[in-house]
């Protein structure tokens, strides 16, 4: 796949790409993002991502640049010049290069925007190993985690701590509850009930989080969207993350001990196995 971008209307070699220093991007993370899977070069949930791009600039106050048709257009583009595949894309907007530094907005500042293009990494299949690991940690992030900032520097922390403890990922907790990963949402299995946390402030409305929720409803298994306490995370039979890149992963082991038996679990596997021929369908153009 070409390492190539798009910056401010121009498709370029991603190394040829240059931005201000003084792009309130840089200087505040004052800006917003989105990933976006695309499957055989086709980009998957496209209008949910965008929904949730619409959201987090009027949350954060930055007038969206482009209506959705032309985000679409965009995207087809870098995707094609690119060579298409299964491609992640990386969708950033800030509030741009104002004359002066200033914590106010500027008023003339045209919002600069970015994206780029990367391989997806391969999934793990219904029949997956040993599975991810994760260490529980409080979530000390700020009270928006609703909107998808560039300013992520809270989650870089929480992931790193649970890095360098020999762990995958951080399951947060906040005040007794389950909020999300570092970087993914979280499916939990307890007593054959699939539950996650319910949307609120303190975490990210998940596009494959709702994907998978709509799939196992439409499947007829339950899942609740409810509060989901620690007491209920350590107990629980299984544990699932999901996110744009990681589809839908299981976890084994929690703070060093087995997940149930410490094997992907049954329902996993069923969702996995689901979420599978979905994508292939969605690929193939069906």
């Amino acid at each position: 796949m070409s390492r190539l971008c798009y910056l401010n209307g121009e498709i370029l070699p991603l190394d040829e790409a240059r931005i201000s220093p003084m792009d309130r991007g840089f200087l505040f993370g004052d800006g917003a993002y989105e990933v976006i899977p695309a499957y055989d070069g086709r980009p998957f949930r496209l209008p949910e991502h965008l929904r949730r791009l619409d959201q987090t600039l009027e949350g954060i106050r930055l007038p969206n640049p482009h209506s959705h048709a032309e985000w679409a257009a965009m995207i087809a583009r870098l995707l094609e010049a690119a060579g298409g595949g299964d491609a992640g894309v990386y969708l950033q907007v800030t509030r741009g290069v104002p004359e002066v530094r200033d914590h106010a907005f500027p008023l003339d500042a045209r919002p600069t925007v970015f994206m780029t293009v990367s391989p997806l990494p391969a999934p793990l299949g219904p029949e997956a190993g040993e599975g991810a690991s994760a260490i529980r940690l409080r979530d000390n992030r700020w009270g928006r985690c609703d909107l998808k900032t560039t300013a992520l520097l809270p989650n870089v922390l929480l992931r790193q701590e649970a890095i360098e403890a020999g762990a995958d990922e951080a399951l947060l907790l906040r005040d007794g509850q389950l909020t999300e990963g570092a970087a993914s949402n979280v499916f939990v299995v307890c007593n054959n009930e699939v539950m996650t946390p319910r949307q609120s402030p303190n975490l990210l409305p998940g596009v494959t989080r709702d994907f998978v929720v709509e799939l196992l409803r439409e499947r007829g298994v339950p899942c609740q969207c409810s509060a989901i306490s620690a007491d209920q995370l350590a107990r629980a039979d299984e544990i699932w993350l999901t996110s744009s890149t990681k589809e839908v992963l299981p976890v084994t082991r929690l703070d060093g001990e087995p997940v149930g038996d410490g094997r992907p679990g049954a329902f996993w596997r069923q969702a996995r196995t689901w979420f599978d021929e979905y994508k292939a369908a969605f690929a193939a153009g069906e």
